[in-house]
């Protein structure tokens, strides 16, 4: 009878224990539960880069209003008559906490090479995102450089604090860097929001005045279904008829012309397109990311069709995922290594095809090396590379988290 009742007791205490522990969580959530305040604010390329630039964000408040306030220069106030006022597409989604705002919009008609400032909110004072900085692309741009991660893929939020160091590192490294391109599962589980309000926050800094352009993932799409992950992005609607808008895109920067695939669905439709976008670019450089590598610690099969395509049209470089190991191959043309010394000029040496390790905590054992690995590692650090293309010459360098250089190549037209 004592073990029957002290049972009862045990019980009772591990509900409270659970209860309290829920209203606390709530409580906490719940102070911002209907809030119109904006977070997971993150800009991106939409239309040209040298005269727009676009914005998404979330409110906690779906009814919210979203309204973009930019200004010419390097300002502290609002409140001049040069202000540009633009009103977002704004839409509501149910998440696993409630349903929140979304919110997109695009500024258009701005000056190449310029400074603008710009605020984000619902229009009411106390209700904005703090003042964020960014510049157009100049025109006749002939140098570029942009940084390139991969697989932040965080549960915990010690997790994503990892992906903000990497980050952090990187603009350390490469200061001048005037975009980021992701390449795919930026969070673990696309419908836990807590996982995206994490891997926003840790880069705020960063993500609201240099655009983010993201790689669809198997984490970022599942079964078909990216509604999570493009939500949270305002990005070109140039993409391969059939795919989910915002998982293939081009973009034009400088002398670069970047082709983003996703390799999770519509592959054949995506084919097609492939061929006509890379056909009709005049830009000398062409780059793709993707997140199922090609040539990487290994293959994935489905996509040997568009490694036909990146030969036909002197693809540079492919930028890779997925992997969660370093590895980087020779210049390939046809499924072999491009001997040395021939066609040492031109992508007509062959596509080089890179992995950058990982950016979050997640890695996995080196695999076995292929014919095709010029270089090929598991460092279980997290990794970051940095893109410079400067007239005929790209650099590539691929740095760990603590700044030590493990890789470097040129190529040149």
């Amino acid at each position: 009878m004592r073990d029957y009742k002290f049972a009862i007791i045990l019980g009772v205490l591990v509900i409270v224990v659970i209860l309290v522990a829920y209203g606390l969580e709530r409580s906490k959530s719940g102070s911002n539960a209907n809030s119109p305040a904006p977070y997971d604010l993150v800009t991106t390329f939409k239309g040209d880069a040298s005269t727009s630039r676009a914005f998404t964000w979330y409110t906690s408040d779906s009814s919210a209003a979203g309204i973009l306030e930019i200004v010419k220069g390097q300002v502290s106030s609002f409140t001049n008559t040069d202000v540009q006022r633009v009103e977002a597409k704004s839409s509501s989604i149910k998440t696993d906490n409630g349903t929140k705002g979304v919110h997109k919009v695009e500024a258009t008609g701005l000056e190449p090479g310029t400074l603008y400032t710009y605020r984000v909110g619902s229009g009411v004072e106390g209700e904005w995102s703090p003042a964020a900085e960014f510049t157009t692309e100049e025109d006749g741009l002939d140098s570029v450089s942009f940084i390139n991660v991969t697989d932040s893929q965080g549960e915990t939020a010690e997790d994503f604090k990892l992906w903000g160091n990497t980050l952090n590192k990187a603009f350390q490294t490469f200061p001048e860097a005037e975009f980021i391109v992701h390449n795919g599962d930026l969070t673990e589980n696309p419908e836990d929001s807590a996982g995206w309000d994490d891997f926003f926050g840790n880069v705020q800094g960063w993500i609201s005045g240099i655009p983010l352009m993201p790689v669809t993932g198997n984490h970022d799409e599942v079964d078909e279904d990216a509604t999570y992950y493009t939500s949270h992005f305002n990005l070109p609607d140039n993409g391969a008829k059939g795919s989910i808008a915002g998982t293939s895109y081009s973009f034009d920067y400088g002398p670069v012309h970047v082709t983003v695939l996703n390799t999770e669905s519509n592959l054949k439709k995506q084919t097609e397109w492939l061929k006509e976008e890379l056909k009709n670019t005049d830009k000398k450089w062409k780059i793709v990311a993707m997140h199922r590598p090609a040539y990487g610690g290994n293959s994935y099969k489905k996509v040997e069709n568009w490694t036909d395509i990146f030969d036909t049209y002197e693809v540079d470089l492919v930028l890779q995922g997925h992997n969660h190991e370093y590895s980087r191959s020779y210049p390939l043309r046809g499924g072999k290594i491009v001997p040395e010394g021939e066609s040492s000029k031109g992508a007509k040496r062959g596509t080089v095809y890179v992995v950058t390790n990982a950016s979050g905590g997640k890695f996995n054992e080196k695999k076995e090396d292929q014919f095709y690995h010029a270089v090929h590692f598991q460092n279980n650090k997290q990794m970051f590379a940095g893109i410079n293309v400067t007239g005929d010459t790209l650099t590539y360098q691929a740095y760990d988290v603590d700044g030590k250089l493990l890789d470097e190549f040129v190529l040149t037209h």
